[in-house]
């Protein structure tokens, strides 16, 4: 991005809101009415010229000056958008209402005005010495027996064993399914490992393979669901012919010195015990550390005075709502299915958003003064220690890959984090830690 593209006018407005003039300059305009008329001559035939080389000024006066302007400004409006935010140091909250004024002509400028919503200005309390709840850190019995049943689960043996199949045995079957009276594709396997009691079988299966034994033969009905993702099969019901091959029991290792030698390569039970509560208390003390933070920022939220408008709350909660929807979406979960699963219509959840969100808001605009009461500004040094870990991973060092970001323009972004974080740490390091209330009794 580059600000020098555009001259901006920053008015605010009530509720905090602020109105961007902004006039792209003649020669941006000119630049982008050139590119822009390259790119559709790529496809224009005219006599006297090769497919693909017609010049932008003869395309321009084919396709008319009025036509070629208006594909540019569709096309670098959102340029010239983020443009004038730098330019302005303005951070948007919420999506922007923008006003085009006329095309431009041959060698004028290009005007457009912006509203949007940006952060509130907090009136901070004290934000030095404040009290804010924090527990102790440490692994409990419960965190460390469920380490070592996770390591017996992983050294842990199928067996045959004489007698009926029950919940938590394996079952080892061959298997043919037959819809209306006719094999399926995919309903046919041979050796097939079945946990009881796993839940991954369609409905209904796993109850009739309980209290087989080896060497029996069974026929079972089930249905498949009425979402099941091989549509030819939804709803329908379905026999299927099962042969029995084998019931397994997993043998669990026992919990002695022998098992803390396999499993983690420590003499003794005790001595894996104790690392593994080294382990847990060392995440746990992260854990703690953050919710600490977390306690002592709010802490100062609730002693500033923030005026958060309602439409900025509901922006919010939209970004909240289409973050996580873009989560379900990478899990392959679509709208309407979330929406189905959870019971609940967008705006219901919408409404659920909003306390995270105007807290959210709180809370940036609580940091965003304290960066200001402090003067906080990170130096090139913080710079290059918080890419340090990236520019390993990236093999690269520190000093090429804060010059690549300043390149993108991206390295404002990255120094407001940077600021963000140490306007915490301050808050943080003068706040007072009590103790936590006890967690309630189930």
């Amino acid at each position: 991005m580059d600000a020098d593209t555009v001259t901006t006018t920053v008015t605010e407005l009530p509720e905090s809101r602020v109105r961007l003039e902004v006039e792209v300059t003649p020669k941006e305009v000119q630049r982008r009415l050139n590119e822009t008329a390259a790119k559709l001559g790529r496809d224009l035939r005219m006599p006297g010229f090769r497919k693909g080389k017609v010049p932008p000024p003869v395309v321009v006066r084919q396709l008319g000056l009025e036509a070629v302007m208006d594909e540019t400004v569709r096309g670098q409006l959102g340029r010239w958008y983020l443009d004038a935010l730098q330019q302005s140091k303005i951070v948007p909250i919420g999506d922007p209402d923008v006003d085009m004024k006329e095309l431009p002509g041959a060698g004028d400028p290009f005007a457009f005005s912006i509203e949007i919503g940006v952060r509130p200005v907090a009136q901070l309390g004290d934000y030095k010495g404040v009290s804010a709840p924090k527990r102790e850190a440490a692994a409990t019995e419960e965190a460390i027996q469920a380490e070592l049943d996770q390591l017996r689960e992983q050294g842990a043996r199928l067996e045959s064993k004489d007698g009926a199949a029950v919940e938590g045995d394996f079952v080892v079957m061959d298997y043919k399914g037959f819809v209306d009276g006719e094999p399926f594709e995919g309903g046919e396997g041979r050796d097939q490992l079945i946990e009881l009691g796993s839940g991954r079988l369609i409905p209904g299966f796993e109850e009739q393979i309980t209290g087989a034994v080896a060497d029996e033969e069974r026929t079972i009905t089930v249905e498949f669901p009425d979402d099941y993702h091989a549509e030819h099969l939804a709803g329908k019901p379905a026999t299927f012919e099962l042969s029995i091959r084998d019931v397994k029991a997993k043998e669990m290792p026992e919990l002695d010195d022998d098992f803390a030698s396999d499993s983690a390569g420590f003499d003794t039970l005790d001595e894996l015990k104790e690392d593994i509560a080294a382990k847990l208390t060392e995440a746990e003390s992260s854990k703690v550390e953050g919710e600490f933070r977390e306690a002592a920022l709010d802490a100062v939220v609730a002693g500033a005075t923030v005026e958060i408008p309602d439409a900025l709350i509901d922006a919010r909660a939209k970004e909240l709502w289409e973050r996580m929807l873009g989560t379900m979406q990478q899990q392959g979960i679509d709208k309407d299915t979330y929406l189905r699963i959870a019971g609940k219509d967008e705006e219901s959840l919408l409404a659920e958003a909003r306390p995270d969100a105007e807290q959210a808001l709180r809370r940036e605009a609580v940091i965003a003064a304290v960066i200001l009461a402090e003067g906080i500004e990170p130096s090139d040094g913080d710079l290059l220690d918080a890419l340090q870990a990236s520019a390993v991973q990236e093999q690269t060092t520190p000093e090429k890959l804060r010059d690549r970001l300043k390149k993108a323009g991206r390295l404002e972004e990255l120094t407001d984090d940077i600021a963000q974080r140490q306007a915490v740490d301050l808050i943080a390091e003068h706040a007072t830690a009590t103790a936590a209330p006890e967690p309630a009794a189930d």
